[in-house]
């Protein structure tokens, strides 16, 4: 049923071979339905709690994280949580929207919100927890909430504050003893989340954050050189590391200085790769998975990167073609898996689509 579903889906999204992919209302009632089914849904769940006593050994995904326990692992629910409100916000027409508002609501409650916030400060090592991948999730959906002129926004934006002071904490604290960037694939990633941390910095108005983010970037990757991008992707990457750094560098540098950054930053064998789409050898694979997320990971790259280019460039024109065949390429599949990419490819979908 699920691999009908998706021929059905792809055509609804074209008026004309022609024209770009875009999130129709029908495609957006699919992709919502996917972090609806799992955001109350505690198990399976692959926690990242460090247990300090035998007491801690019994604690329940719920219990330690009572707003965002479900979709398998924080992050993922978290990213959910974003795609409700990214799709609340942008779709006029979307189906259950008294289900998902009621979910909201329960979610953002401030007694759980404040449980999730003194996570970080209750348990042992809990500060490292989601470093940094899950922190800049919660900044794009505050960042979300803070867009959205809705009432119900407003006032979610207010109760989720406990948690986001304490995430912007400990970000302010980690980064100036950051020293080196994570260039991996997956999680950690550097790059990605100092992009949402920007977002969510302009959105709100935090010029010291942004600033301390603009600069650290700057001292990361300005003077990186033929990025061996030729040699992606690892075997479960979500992530392109070449795309995610030159994703950041099209946020902090003027138009003129970014080009150029960018001619001495890519080769054309890396260009060449990263251009390739993934190979999907099992999709219930939870690992092999990672690499449809990759190709929306790489769609909403590019799209920003195309968008700080002069439009005679060569390689925007080359990532226009391309972002729109990742898109093209990965969004059947997404209804062909199991939970593995149940639980977190919508969310790469919407923004890839939306960004």
């Amino acid at each position: 049923m699920k691999f009908a579903v998706s021929f059905f889906l792809i055509p609804s999204i074209f008026i004309n071979a022609q024209q770009k992919l875009k999130l129709t209302t029908e495609m957006a009632n699919q992709l919502a339905s996917m972090p609806l089914k799992c955001i109350n849904q505690e198990y399976p769940n692959k926690t990242a709690h460090v247990i300090n006593t035998e007491k801690d050994a019994v604690l329940t995904p719920k219990e330690l994280h009572p707003s965002f326990y479900g979709c398998f692992d924080w992050h993922s629910s978290v990213h959910g949580h974003w795609m409700l409100v990214r799709l609340l916000r942008t779709v006029p027409d979307l189906e259950n929207k008294d289900k998902i508002i009621s979910i909201l609501d329960e979610s953002f409650s401030p007694e759980k919100i404040k449980e999730e916030a003194s996570y970080f400060t209750k348990y042992q090592v809990a500060q490292n927890f989601e470093r940094t991948y899950g922190w800049a999730w919660i900044l794009k959906l505050d960042e979300e909430l803070a867009r959205w002129n809705h009432p119900k926004a407003k006032i979610w934006h207010q109760d989720l504050k406990p948690l986001t002071d304490e995430i912007l904490r400990l970000w302010k604290a980690y980064l100036p003893k950051q020293t080196y960037p994570n260039r991996t694939g997956v999680h950690p990633n550097t790059a990605f989340a100092m992009s949402f941390a920007i977002d969510w910095a302009r959105q709100v108005g935090d010029k010291s954050f942004e600033k301390e983010l603009s600069e650290k970037a700057k001292i990361f990757y300005l003077n990186n050189t033929k990025t061996p991008a030729y040699l992606e992707p690892d075997g479960s990457d979500f992530f392109s590391p070449s795309l995610e750094i030159a994703e950041l560098m099209s946020r902090i540098l003027p138009q003129k200085d970014f080009e150029k950054w960018l001619n001495q930053f890519y080769e054309k064998r890396s260009l060449e790769n990263i251009e390739q789409i993934p190979i999907i050898s099992d999709v219930n694979d939870y690992q092999t998975v990672h690499l449809v997320g990759l190709s929306f990971s790489k769609a909403w790259a590019m799209k920003n990167i195309i968008n700080a280019l002069p439009e005679k460039n060569t390689i925007r024109k080359q990532f226009e073609i391309s972002r729109e065949k990742f898109i093209e390429n990965s969004l059947p599949i997404i209804f062909q898996g199991n939970y593995g990419g149940d639980h977190w490819l919508a969310s790469f979908a919407v923004y890839a689509l939306t960004n």
